[in-house]
């Protein structure tokens, strides 16, 4: 299985073809393809890639598939024997995106998602009189 360390938004994620991660807000319109130029370890199944702090021309390609906001983080604050207290909520705003192609060392394609499309199957209910 091939999987890569990818970083953005400050934070570290481990990807592999046809995840879905939900990381911090991109500007990319949905349907858009975002490129993460910023390769920490590629894993190949027999080999591992280990960037020094990245590997020089290492990409992972993902597709954007919903701009929305994170569950609601509560912050309530009280001051004892004041009766005074504060309650406020915070929706922090992020991008869902799909992982569609890791690309190695020098831009060789090591792994690609695979194209499934969901068909819809109509039935035709035949009534009997």
């Amino acid at each position: 299985m091939t999987f890569a360390v990818i970083n953005t938004g400050g934070k570290q994620y481990k990807v592999s073809t046809n995840d879905k991660l939900r990381i911090e807000k991109l500007s990319d319109k949905e349907g858009e393809s975002v490129i993460f130029k910023q390769v920490l370890l590629i894993n190949n199944n027999d080999n591992m890639e280990l960037g020094s702090p990245l590997i020089e021309g290492a990409k992972v390609e993902a597709k954007v598939v919903k701009q929305t906001k994170n569950k609601t983080i509560l912050i309530f604050k009280k001051r004892r024997r004041h009766n005074s207290r504060r309650k406020n909520g915070h929706r922090q705003k992020i991008s869902v995106i799909q992982i569609t192609k890791i690309f190695g060392k020098g831009g060789k394609l090591l792994s690609e998602a695979n194209k499934t499309e969901n068909k819809k199957v109509k039935t035709t209910a035949k009534k009997s009189a």
